[in-house]
């Protein structure tokens, strides 16, 4: 069965950090590139950072360029996103999605490029 988990969301107060997980089962994901995208309630959904798969190159938002990073771990089948100094305007449900052979200067945030999705992980950044 095909599937991408997120795990690591909650609530934190800004400046704080959360460290999101994107687990995936019954395929490589080695062949493919992991996008991040956010949802805000009354917002369309928005690509925060993507990795590709072959080089491993990154793109992020503007909004989050030196807060977050994204990474991959081929050998555990997974990605993350490490998010520091977060902000109230961070809030949203967190999805990880997978496009197979992915370069992300390519991908842009074409979401109809991309594969497999997970159910989403809710951040709330409040105090």
């Amino acid at each position: 069965q095909v599937q991408l988990v997120e795990s690591g969301g909650g609530l934190v107060q800004p400046g704080g950090s959360l460290r999101l997980s994107c687990a995936a089962s019954g395929f490589a994901l080695n062949y493919y590139a992991i996008g991040w995208f956010r949802q805000a309630p009354g917002k369309e959904r928005e690509g925060v950072s993507c990795i590709s798969y072959r080089d491993g190159s990154t793109t992020y938002v503007d909004s989050v360029k030196g807060r977050f990073t994204i990474s991959r771990d081929n050998d555990l089948n997974m990605g993350s996103l490490q998010m520091n100094s977060l902000k109230p305007e961070d809030t949203a449900v967190y999805y990880c999605a997978a496009a197979s052979y992915g370069i992300c200067t390519e991908l842009s945030d074409n979401v109809f490029r991309y594969d497999f999705w997970g159910q989403g992980t809710q951040v709330t950044v409040s105090s």
